[in-house]
């Protein structure tokens, strides 16, 4: 199933999630070149989010209330809670996170503008990579990927637009139909499309997808984007 577009009627120009797809894409197109001269597993060690550091960094600095350990978390650590975002792993997660955020981020966008947008898609991030770094405390593999933050898209864009009809195609072998689906329906669709995001993996382990039970955290993000969206409607009024 690949959803091209909705027919909800358009406002404003999606500034912000063009830009953050170009910002995507460009970061990715390095992780190639770093990857074909070897040197992409350190770069993601560097910029990726590993909960064992993160987990060793939170420990001194509270239990410990070690001051070096605390400048650490705040100036290495939480940094990587976003960079984290913008990097992945594979070409199908590129993709699918990407065509996701073009065709439901717009209208969210719209929703809240631009500035309150791209606020809302980091916190989304942020929060379900901190939920994968709760259930897998010990990874020593990084965290990557914006599918918390395209989650969280997904489910302002289902509460706010229920009835929504997406433009979607269907791909049989060699042909294409076009179909419209409800926006609900992608709810479910986006949890199976994960499945699918190891293909075309790059070489380095991680990526994000090392413990079933860090994986299926992305769903939070799903839930905190609905939430924001139903207090952003409640605080209209």
């Amino acid at each position: 199933m690949i959803p091209i577009a909705d027919n909800i009627k358009e406002h404003c120009q999606p500034i912000v999630t063009g830009l953050l797809i170009g910002f995507t894409v460009a970061l990715f197109l390095w992780q190639l070149k770093l990857e074909a001269v070897g040197k992409l597993g350190d770069f993601l060690q560097a910029w990726g989010v590993v909960p064992a550091r993160l987990s060793d960094m939170t420990s001194a600095a509270i239990k410990e209330r070690n001051p070096a350990a605390f400048f650490a978390l705040i100036g290495m650590g939480v940094p990587s809670l976003i960079s984290g975002i913008f990097l992945h792993s594979s070409f199908s997660q590129l993709l699918g996170n990407l065509l996701f955020l073009w065709v439901f981020g717009r209208r969210v966008e719209q929703e809240l503008g631009h500035w309150r947008f791209l606020f809302f898609y980091l916190i989304c991030g942020i929060f379900a990579t901190t939920v994968q770094i709760l259930t897998v405390p010990n990874l020593k593999e990084p965290l990557i990927g914006a599918n918390g933050a395209v989650a969280g898209i997904l489910g302002a864009y289902v509460f706010r637009f229920p009835t929504a009809k997406v433009e979607t195609i269907l791909p049989l072998v060699v042909v294409f139909i076009p179909i419209e689906l409800p926006a609900s329906f992608y709810l479910l669709w986006w949890f199976i499309q994960q499945g699918f995001y190891g293909i075309g993996q790059l070489a380095v382990s991680g990526g994000g997808f090392s413990s079933g039970l860090a994986y299926w955290a992305h769903g939070v993000g799903l839930a905190l984007g609905a939430g924001l969206m139903y207090w952003k409607s409640k605080s209209d009024y």
